[in-house]
């Protein structure tokens, strides 16, 4: 019975090189729906920009974004924690909510290709 759970759980594919090429195709393959915001993103903030100092920005929201959206897991957990976070009517329980989002965005930066 464990063995068939574990063919259901759904491969995390590994985290890609840390260029914004690399991190668009793992994007497109793997997490297709945040294509279009990392496009226009990507459009509006760098593709014409004269000085690099935004890529480091923008890839740092991006590696993040694309970091919880591969785990289809994770991705519901985070938006289910934001959910609760806005029906909240308590505020230390909002922010209990937002604080274990922030948490697992912070992890979520740490990690390298490969991963």
């Amino acid at each position: 019975m464990a063995a068939r759970a574990a063919e259901r759980d759904p491969v995390v594919p590994p985290m890609p090189e840390r260029t914004p090429k690399a991190l668009r195709e793992a994007i497109a393959e793997h997490a297709p729906v945040l294509l279009p915001d990392f496009d226009a993103h990507w459009k509006w903030a760098i593709a014409d920009a004269y000085d690099p100092g935004p890529v480091h920005a923008f890839m740092a929201r991006w590696w993040c974004e694309y970091a919880i959206a591969r785990d289809p897991q994770l991705d519901a957990h985070v938006t289910e924690l934001q959910h609760r976070a806005a029906e909240a009517t308590d505020i230390a329980e909002a922010k209990a909510l937002i604080d274990e989002v922030a948490k697992i965005r912070y992890g979520a930066r740490k990690l390298e290709p490969g991963e």
